[in-house]
């Protein structure tokens, strides 16, 4: 591990890429302490401690609502961009044809439709998210114009941080929304030990073996699935040519458990957050009729089990969805077939498009299972061991801590193991 630190700063190509990703995160967390004027403090602490919605919102936006700072949404209007835009490829052929069919153009005309689209949804998740801060007390009434100024500062934040998340893409060691949640993580580590400093109890020493084994499992299973792939054998004919045989060789097509990832679980947070936002919105409007169905919304949603179902079900969705579009077992059997290899025990083209269908499908219930599992960890802890109020063991913590751990160093193996290539 020593030797394989001490290489990253050996090359300058890839030293220089981690330190510039390094500097970008700083500027994130530098970003993410700037607040917004007027806001209550401690009434803000008392709504943080009494809702697990908007902790786990805050988790997603990088930990920038923790200060109401002028990135307090994070990257979740540029989330929810994106899975608008990955929906709609499924409707509108177009826009398929431009995401899988046309090539490094295609995607960056579909990137751009996205950043585009951002910018009104945070302009609208702004504003529903600083009314009903300020419905709680949270924010101060200030004049109209301050108020504008504080939407767009928030906007404004959203697009900046979409930015560093595409720099921190482009230089190849892992997805820049997904870096962000976890530096926003790790940040608000020392904080997390801190407050359980203040809550210890030697009476409670069994509670925290408990969650310390929790713990260790979770992270455990979660490097087993994100580890975990079913081998596909595949075999290349052999061919004559000039005299010579080619082909004839025999390799295999890995299929990962879990192929969407930590998309899926932040894809769910987007969409699950967002019927206790409207319920609250709705639940200010000055007609009876609205602001009841608004009270019923969120009065369900601040149910667990209704919030644990359905997030359970959005992330298994969201887990086959993003398999589909990131896996396309028609467009693999062709490039196989024009390769000149197959599945072995399959006819090439149309036969071997569905075996590799159908094996995707059922590894992909496993993968999705624990996904769901996982994101509502939290709940099944708390059901049956209800001391663990005081503590907080965050499934989907962890989940994105060590997924985007394993990408990273995959994604330096990678690099090194290519400047090694190059060195023969």
């Amino acid at each position: 591990m020593l030797g394989k630190f001490k290489n990253i700063f050996a090359v300058k190509e890839l030293r220089s890429k981690v330190v510039f990703i390094l500097f970008v995160l700083v500027i994130f967390r530098l970003a993410a302490n700037i607040p917004l004027p007027g806001v209550d403090v401690g009434r803000l602490e008392e709504l943080f401690a009494g809702n697990q919605l908007l902790g786990l919102f805050n988790m997603f936006s990088g930990g920038g609502l923790t200060n109401i700072s002028i990135v307090l949404l994070g990257v979740g209007p540029y989330i929810t961009a994106s899975i608008i835009m990955q929906l709609l490829t499924m409707i509108v052929p177009r826009l398929e044809q431009m995401y899988k069919e046309e090539g490094e153009a295609g995607r960056q005309k579909f990137n751009m439709v996205t950043r585009i689209l951002t910018v009104p949804l945070a302009v609208v998740q702004t504003i529903a998210m600083i009314t009903v801060l300020k419905s709680q007390g949270v924010i101060a009434d200030l004049p109209t114009f301050n108020h504008i100024v504080m939407i767009m500062t928030a906007v404004a934040g959203t697009i900046f941080l979409m930015w560093l998340g595409e720099l921190i893409t482009e230089k190849g060691l892992g997805n820049g929304v997904s870096v962000m949640i976890f530096a926003g993580i790790v940040a608000s580590l020392p904080s997390t030990v801190l407050q359980f400093k203040e809550v210890f109890d030697q009476t409670q020493i069994f509670t925290y073996a408990v969650f310390l084994a929790i713990v260790v499992i979770t992270i455990l299973g979660v490097v087993f699935v994100t580890e975990g792939k079913r081998i596909i054998p595949i075999s290349y004919a052999r061919r004559m040519r000039g005299g010579q045989h080619y082909g004839g060789a025999r390799t295999h097509l890995p299929l990962r458990i879990n192929q969407a990832g930590v998309i899926p679980i932040i894809f769910a947070v987007s969409l699950v957050l967002f019927p206790s936002m409207i319920g609250q919105l709705l639940s200010q409007v000055g007609n009876e009729q609205v602001a009841h169905v608004g009270s019923i919304l969120t009065g369900l949603f601040a149910n667990q089990w209704v919030y644990g179902i359905v997030y359970f079900s959005l992330v298994v969705i969201f887990t086959y969805f993003y398999t589909a579009v990131v896996f396309d077992p028609q467009k693999i059997a062709e490039n196989l077939q024009r390769q000149g290899g197959y599945v072995e025990g399959m006819r090439p083209g149309k036969e071997t498009a569905e075996y590799l269908g159908n094996v995707v499908n059922r590894i992909t219930l496993p993968g999705s299972l624990f996904l769901g599992i996982i994101a509502i960890l939290p709940i099944i802890v708390q059901g049956f061991l209800p001391a663990s109020q005081m503590l907080s063991v965050g499934g989907t913590s962890l989940l994105i801590v060590v997924s985007v751990v394993i990408e990273m160093v995959k994604q330096i193996d990678a690099q090194l193991v290519m400047r090694d290539y190059e060195r023969i």
